[in-house]
């Protein structure tokens, strides 16, 4: 067994700015940054996992302390000491760290009292922190102050996936840069300079499917890519790598739309039946079936949305898609679009996929075959021809004697989650009450639409509330119910962490040594 052979995510991590893909904004304001002497003391790099945060961190301590010039470099040499030492990760003065296995404040203490003492090999001391959100309270808490003075050879560089657990306290301490998901056609690229020095055959089809598998990560596309050349010997395959990933063919996925859409129920499952004895994922062809759908729907004529060149068809599976929509509603593609999201967390927690997805494929064709509002109104106005049209009644009834009526219910302005919780309290609806406040997590709330997580899953919850909230308002509601939770706050959590930062209560509750809020209401 070769035992120094390396991945391809760590052989061909980015050594300088030049070669840091995907990131221009970040490139080009460091290489100013550093090129006018403009070096912030901290810097915090955020974004998705491959996208370049840690090997950013590391050319900028190259940068810093290169010594192939007699100050800072945007273009370090990569070949002194220094540059050398820091990319193998063994420079002293440049310290990696990972917040997950120091979180304490004793960790960060140490830290702290390391860096009042000056560089040992080179002009700053860097301190790369990664995972930073991992920290504790305290460990943040004691990080506050050297972060916003520290000693002028101290640089702090911050890296996180998970942004917005950071406190707002260390962020504006910082300078702040968003890593942003490689596109496509970069990682493409990327991915076809890379099997050109490895003397592997790729083909255009397979590097695509890599390239958005990927989702925007060069690492996790390196790592596919890694894989499907062990799996190949060398010749990597469209074949081999929808089998790897059990992705079902673009073809034969429009091909199945095209079965669905057609209303042909027995076709449609003996369809399902081929491409699951055939080996594919059955999530990841519900994905793909989303993914013609979102298209489909930017393709449709009377949506007129602009180019759709980045559309991952050839130009026949584009034909088909015309064709498709020519006899296919806008409505009809939002209804189907609709029950395949709120098939996903069905999915993922059902015991038998194949049977659920054997539903789900029952459940979107007898939607997709529901007839439109308008369509329905056309329908009752040809059935009944003697009966008057529902404007001339409407003409009518403005004409007629107004009659005693009872008057209009009066409207709830509801604008916020707080508002909701209140509204709820007060119309003595208890078991909708309890089950917001305890169990749902807002991540968006506006007038007319609700974002959320539900932690207990009720699959009823957002149907209640969405005629609850029509009975009050007036308005339809849309309820968009997000897969994984973003960490939000409940209502009731949010009001306990109220009372508890209280002075009045905290100073009540130190009375008593066992004292808990165990519950809260207006």
């Amino acid at each position: 067994m070769d035992s120094n052979y390396t991945v391809l995510a760590r052989k061909y991590r980015s050594q300088d700015f030049e070669s840091l893909i995907g990131q221009d904004v970040l490139v080009k304001t460091l290489t100013t940054a550093i090129n006018t002497s403009r070096i912030a003391h901290a810097y915090i790099f955020t974004g998705i996992r491959g996208t370049g945060k840690t090997s950013t961190a590391r050319i900028l301590a190259k940068a810093l302390n290169c010594l192939s010039s007699d100050r800072a470099t945007a273009k370090p040499c990569g070949v002194c000491e220094n540059c050398k030492s820091i990319a193998a990760g063994q420079h002293i003065d440049v310290l990696e760290i990972d917040a997950a296995s120091h979180t304490g404040v004793d960790n960060m203490r140490d830290i702290l009292d390391a860096a009042q003492y000056r560089p040992t090999n080179g002009r700053y001391k860097v301190y790369i922190i990664d995972e930073v959100h991992m920290l504790s309270t305290s460990a943040f808490n004691a990080l506050l102050k050297t972060l916003e003075e520290p000693p002028e050879h101290v640089i702090f560089i911050l890296a996180t996936t998970e942004i917005r657990k950071v406190p707002v306290t260390i962020l504006s301490r910082c300078q702040r840069f968003d890593l942003a998901r490689v596109p496509v056609e970069i990682l493409k690229k990327h991915f076809a300079w890379i099997a050109s020095n490895e003397k592997i055959e790729l083909s255009d089809s397979a590097n695509e499917l890599l390239a958005r598998a990927a989702d925007g990560s060069v690492r996790d596309g390196l790592s596919l890519l890694d894989q499907a050349i062990a799996q190949t010997g060398g010749n990597v395959s469209e074949t081999a790598v929808l089998d790897m990933l059990k992705r079902a063919d673009r073809s034969i996925v429009v091909d199945f739309m095209k079965i669905i859409l057609s209303g042909d129920v027995s076709a449609a499952l003996e369809k399902v039946d081929d491409i699951y004895n055939n080996g594919a994922d059955l999530s990841m062809l519900l994905t793909d079936m989303m993914e013609w759908t979102h298209w489909a729907t930017r393709m449709h004529p009377s949506l007129r949305a602009g180019g759709t060149a980045s559309a991952p068809y050839t130009a026949d599976q584009r034909e088909i898609i015309k064709e498709i929509n020519e006899k296919t509603s806008l409505n009809t593609l939002s209804r189907i679009w609709q029950v395949m999201v709120a098939s996903v967390p069905e999915m993922q927690a059902a015991g038998n996929q194949k049977q659920c997805f054997d539903m789900l494929i029952i459940r979107m064709m007898h939607v997709a075959d529901i007839p439109s509002v308008p369509e329905l109104l056309k329908q009752e106005s040809e059935k009944s021809s003697n009966s008057k049209n529902i404007r001339e009644i409407l003409n009518n009834r403005k004409t007629d004697e107004p009659k005693k009526s009872e008057p209009a219910p009066e409207r709830i302005l509801i604008n916020c989650a707080n508002d909701l919780a209140s509204v709820l309290q007060d119309s003595k609806d208890i078991l909708l009450f309890s089950y917001y406040t305890s169990n749902i997590e807002i991540s968006e709330f506006e007038s007319g639409k609700i974002k959320y997580f539900d932690r207990k899953g009720d699959a009823d919850f957002a149907q209640k509330l969405s005629n609850w909230l029509m009975d009050k308002t007036g308005i339809r509601w849309v309820m968009e119910r997000v897969v994984e939770s973003e960490n939000k706050q409940t209502v009731t959590e949010q009001k306990r962490e109220e009372l508890e930062s209280d002075p009045m209560i905290a100073s009540a509750m130190s009375l008593f040594g066992d004292a808990e809020i165990i519950g809260v209401s207006k």
